[in-house]
């Protein structure tokens, strides 16, 4: 049963989740909110949003500076952002740093451009600024838009800091749309026409149906194993108690109660269902890892070992009721 299911609907779980996956890498779950200039729109916006439930994720940035190496000063250009926000680690931005708000981090692309490749040096604002290159940035997918990115977090900011773009990720993609609209109701800027907000909505719509329709297929066809390996499971039991009557005939006369039979029966029922789990699993794992296909993951694999115990257990449970029902008398009786 364990080779089947997870040959089968093992293997369909498994690309199911690749396929959410590949979908979630698009950025299923992020909201880019861009403020022209003029918008009013600060950054205590966060500590606002930071009251809204579903956001697993929320930065701000200000408009783009053009920077160049210090040592360099007609070097390439590099676009520099003013970053706000109290989890900046995920961007690979330390928590603390020695020198609060005087240090870049940047991208490999945008060190490259610097010609800094060893995050050794300097780099200079058009504004006449310099910060110290502190070290690289992670560029997850939602700011890969803003490619070569560079960075100098503003631990100290007062809130009132104008910023041009809100990055927020959704819990779940589910929860795009209700999170996109109660942080537009909590952005206080001064022109709302000038803000602008591009939502992953369409794709989570895309995500849950593709969701709903292999999970559905997948949950049948684990049901249809299931009922079906059940039944065989029954049938053979049963066979092998009208076969053994006179044998639970004895121990009934020998003192047996119920009980004892119905646990007898059940005891080696789950110890075999437990043994054939167990090989089960290890060959169908072998058999997906060595055709390349996808594994479905231990909580699948768990969940469907529990059903398939279960399961056995069930089937087992009439042929168990019907040995522990066998009359002494009746089964010992000689022609």
């Amino acid at each position: 049963m364990m080779v089947a299911v997870m040959l089968t609907t093992g293997r369909s779980v498994g690309a199911e989740q690749q396929v959410l996956g590949s979908i979630d890498d698009a950025g299923t779950r992020t909201i880019q909110i861009r403020a022209e200039n003029g918008a009013g729109l600060s950054a205590d916006v966060l500590d606002r949003i930071g009251g809204i439930d579903g956001i697993e994720w929320a930065a701000a940035f200000s408009s783009a500076i053009d920077a160049t190496n210090t040592q360099i000063p007609d070097g390439t250009r590099v676009p520099v952002r003013l970053a706000y926000g109290t989890h900046l680690e995920r961007l690979g931005i330390p928590k603390s740093s020695p020198v609060p708000g005087g240090l870049a981090y940047a991208s490999p692309t945008a060190l490259t451009q610097f010609g800094l490749p060893d995050v050794a040096g300097s780099i200079t604002l058009t504004t006449g600024a310099s910060y110290g290159m502190a070290g690289t940035l992670t560029t997850p997918d939602f700011l890969a838009a803003f490619e070569p990115v560079t960075l100098i977090p503003q631990p100290d900011a007062t809130g009132g800091e104008t910023v041009n773009v809100l990055l927020v990720i959704a819990d779940r993609p589910d929860l795009v749309a209700p999170v996109s609209d109660a942080v537009l109701s909590v952005l206080a800027a001064d022109d709302p026409t000038k803000i602008t907000v591009q939502t992953s909505e369409a794709l989570a719509q895309l995500r849950a149906i593709v969701q709903t329709q292999l999970g559905t297929f997948a949950r049948g066809l684990v049901l249809v194993i299931l009922a079906t390996t059940g039944i065989l499971v029954a049938i053979i039991l049963y066979g092998l108690v009208m076969m053994r009557r006179k044998d639970f005939g004895r121990r009934r006369a020998l003192g047996a109660t119920r009980a004892l039979i119905i646990t007898l029966l059940l005891t080696q029922t789950a110890l075999l269902a437990l043994t054939g789990v167990i090989l089960g699993v290890t060959a169908s794992t072998l058999t997906l890892v060595l055709a390349g296909d996808p594994h479905p993951g231990w909580a699948f694999t768990t969940a469907t070992s529990i059903l398939a115990l279960t399961t056995a257990l069930a089937a087992a449970l009439i042929p168990a009721l019907t040995a522990a029902g066998r009359q002494p008398i009746h089964e010992l009786r000689v022609p």
